[in-house]
C-alpha cells in the first residue's frame, strides 16, 4: 500500500510560477473585484506593478489573448492553465495603453515579454493596476499549493506560486 502511495506521488509534477510583473505581491482576496477576490476565476495571487511589462511566468503556449490586450491566458506543457489580467476593469480602455507582444498559439519562455502597458495612462484614466494571476484549471492541481504574498517580486525571477499537478 505504501509503495503505491509513493509511486502515485512520483507521477505528480511540481510547477513554479515566476512573477509576471515587478511589484508588490498581495493575496487574491485583496483584489477590489469579486470575480477575483472570491476566486470565481480561479485561485492565485495579485501584483501591484511598478513597471509596465508583463512577462511569462512559465514556459508554455499562449492560449488566449483578449482583443483589448489587457489579459492573456497561458498553458504549460505540464497542463497548468493560468490567466494574467492587467488591472481591474481595464477592458473599458478598449486597448488604449496596451501593446501585446505575442499572439494566440505562440510558444513563450518564462521571462519573455507578453504585453507592454502604460502604467501612468491607466492610472490617470482612474483604473486600478492590481493584476490578478490565477490558475484557471484548479481540477488539475492537487492540494499542495503555495502562494507567496506580501513580498516584493521581480518579474521573471521571484517565485510567487508553487503547485503540484495531477
Amino acid at each position: 500500500m505504501l509503495g503505491k502511495l509513493f509511486a502515485k506521488k512520483k507521477n505528480h509534477r511540481q510547477v513554479a510560477l515566476l512573477a509576471p510583473l515587478s511589484g508588490q505581491v498581495i493575496a487574491l482576496e485583496q483584489v477590489p473585484d469579486p470575480v477575483f477576490s472570491q476566486k470565481m476565476a480561479g485561485d492565485g495571487v495579485a501584483i501591484v506593478p511598478t513597471e509596465g511589462k508583463l512577462v511569462a511566468p512559465i514556459d508554455g503556449k499562449v492560449v488566449s489573448l483578449l482583443q483589448t490586450g489587457h489579459a492573456v491566458g497561458l498553458a504549460s506543457e505540464d497542463g497548468l492553465e493560468i490567466l494574467l489580467h492587467i488591472g481591474i476593469d481595464t477592458v473599458k480602455l478598449n486597448g488604449k495603453g496596451f501593446t501585446p507582444k505575442v499572439q494566440i498559439g505562440d510558444r513563450v519562455a518564462a521571462g519573455e515579454v507578453l504585453i507592454q502597458f502604460d502604467l501612468e495612462a491607466i492610472k490617470e484614466a482612474g483604473f486600478s493596476l492590481i493584476t490578478p494571476v490565477v490558475i484557471t484549471n484548479e481540477q488539475q492541481v492537487v492540494s499542495d499549493k503555495t502562494f507567496h504574498s506580501d513580498i516584493d517580486a521581480q518579474a521573471g525571477v521571484t517565485e510567487i506560486i508553487n503547485v503540484t499537478l495531477k
